[in-house]
């Protein structure tokens, strides 16, 4: 346990951070879903480890009664690794001298309900099919690429990969919701194949509720004989998709499939509105946030801007440089604040990989270090983890403060970056 609830009902049974909650109701827990779902009952008999003792409690819950307990980790009997061996894996591509978090290969249904984490359903036993059954544990979000079975063996590296369709109707009888998600390699997933994958997930709707369409990200450590798509490709792609998205509007009332906001820049193609991403069901996997960025500008701009004088430096990757470009101009025209923009080119994963969410500190550092940084240096929030914490490369803000000499912030949104110079709307 890591905290227990002031007033609470664990906290009335006398549980302290660093027990260890063994079990309710004699169901062993496995995780924080088991706790949640076994700790809903009235009358609870709870076991809890306390150093080397043993301890039980029996209480009443009332009704809408919350337990009161947070923990070290969502899960309690460790993660679900990936038995798939991916040539493309980005774990794989990274080199060593990272969060040692970032080289573990979770495959985890349980990550999947809680944090919308993408899974394959490659690990699958009937334990957990008939645990997500009983514990209706939707939505989940699904890494499909391929609905072709030989191909999704293939792409998986994985000859005993289960049929995903078969997986995916079995989820729909249990009344299972999922998104999915197609990452597209050049010759491998694309074209015929990829309107055969977009054919029969769309067959399945309601019960899968997006398509994430996303293109291969590569860094310089790839395996030999996989590239990235070219903007031709990826321009083709969004011709594909288009139409789809027009007559699914049609027949369902959504678009059902989104492509990636890597898409929409590097083909060239305009930001969709707010409402044509239909309450932004993969926001976890990066789309829409583009247009949540523009809409919020938007939002600002009509508020009225009045800024003190300021100075500093606004970090970002290269793709979204041309489009914070244009935001930057417009601050700096509407208020006396002088913004630099500055994105950075990725060294550590090579040129290859251009958003932000991938810069390390060591890349910022070596951009910014011999410059004028004005009052303060704004780095992308995605850099960091989390908790806002570290870098991919393991260093906290302070650390680059100190290395920089500036103070440095990590705005999640444009409005926390204008805020810092005192926005009065």
């Amino acid at each position: 346990m890591a905290h227990v609830e002031e007033g609470s009902l664990a906290d009335r049974l006398g549980l302290q951070p660093g027990d260890r909650l063994i079990s309710i109701n004699g169901h062993i827990l496995r995780d924080v879903i088991d706790y949640h779902f076994f700790a809903a009952d009235e009358e609870l008999g709870v076991e809890v480890e306390r150093a080397d003792q043993r301890l039980a409690f029996h209480v009443q819950r009332e009704y809408g009664e919350e337990f009161g307990l947070q923990f070290t980790d969502d899960v309690f009997d460790g993660v679900r690794r990936c038995n798939n061996s991916c040539a493309y894996c980005f774990v794989d591509q990274m080199p060593p001298g990272l969060r040692s978090t970032l080289y573990i290969k979770d495959d985890d249904y349980r990550y999947s309900f809680l944090h919308g984490n993408f899974i394959t359903l490659s690990n699958w036993t009937e334990e957990d099919w008939e645990r997500v059954a009983e514990q209706h544990l939707s939505p989940l979000y699904i890494s499909v690429h391929a609905t072709a079975l030989e191909l999704r063996r293939r792409i998986f590296g994985n000859p005993r990969l289960p049929d995903v369709r078969a997986q995916l109707r079995r989820l729909a009888d249990l009344g299972i919701e999922v998104h999915t998600q197609i990452v597209v390699l050049p010759g491998l997933n694309d074209g015929p194949y990829l309107q055969q994958t977009l054919d029969h997930l769309t067959a399945l709707y309601p019960a899968v509720r997006s398509i994430g369409v996303v293109p291969v990200g590569l860094t310089k450590y790839h395996p030999a004989g996989f590239r990235l798509l070219t903007a031709q490709e990826e321009r083709a792609i969004m011709r594909q998709i288009m139409p789809r998205q027009a007559e699914n509007r049609r027949q369902f009332g959504v678009a059902l499939i989104y492509p990636s906001d890597e898409l929409y820049l590097r083909a060239g193609f305009p930001i969709p509105s707010a409402g044509e991403y239909d309450g932004f069901p993969q926001m976890e996997n990066g789309i829409g946030l583009v247009r949540q960025l523009l809409g919020e500008w938007e939002k600002i701009k009509a508020e009225g801007l009045a800024f003190r004088r300021g100075r500093g430096v606004l970090v970002c990757g290269t793709l979204i440089a041309p489009l914070l470009g244009q935001i930057v101009r417009e601050l700096k025209y509407e208020s006396p604040l002088d913004i630099i923009l500055l994105p950075v080119e990725n060294e550590f994963f090579g040129p290859t990989v251009t958003v932000s969410g991938l810069l390390t500190s060591g890349d910022v550092v070596a951009t910014l270090g011999n410059r004028s940084l004005g009052d303060v240096v704004f780095l992308p929030r995605v850099m960091f983890d989390a908790a806002g914490s570290v870098t991919l490369d393991d260093l906290t803000v302070g650390d680059i403060e100190t290395r920089l000499g500036v103070t440095v912030t990590i705005p999640g949104t444009i409005r926390d970056m204008v805020n810092q110079f005192g926005i009065t709307p």
